[in-house]
């Protein structure tokens, strides 16, 4: 069982930078890989990143390449996801996963465990 504990949600001016971090409970972290995802108002959750369980793999989708940045770091149990540049069309509730594949995932169901989401607002 792996609990995530999201946080560093907020509000930012278009242009602005946060960070994300995913905090994971239990002594298997490293086992996992971890993904983010974001879900806006009305629409479908949707893949943002993933990293393999080492940290030297990482996948993106092509509307945050070049702007968000993940990473992990297994001796905190902890992912995070540097978010600069930020558009108002980021604005979501950015949720972390856990896939115990190992090697990073792309879709919703390949993944385990969730946590419960931190809202990202970014004005205009």
């Amino acid at each position: 069982q792996v609990q995530l504990v999201e946080s560093g949600g907020g509000l930012v001016q278009a242009g602005g930078s946060l960070r994300l971090s995913c905090a994971a409970s239990g002594r298997t972290f490293s086992s996992y890989a971890m993904g983010w995802f974001r879900q806006a108002p009305g629409k479908e959750r949707e893949f943002v990143a993933t990293i393999n369980w080492s940290g030297g793999r990482t996948y993106y989708d092509d509307f945050v390449k070049g702007r968000f940045t993940i990473s992990r770091d297994n001796a905190k149990n902890t992912v995070y996801l540097q978010m600069n540049s930020l558009k108002p069309e980021d604005t979501a509730v950015y949720y972390c996963a856990a896939d115990s594949s190992r090697h990073g995932a792309f879709t919703l169901s390949e993944y385990d465990y969730w946590g419960q989401g931190t809202q990202v607002t970014v004005s205009s």
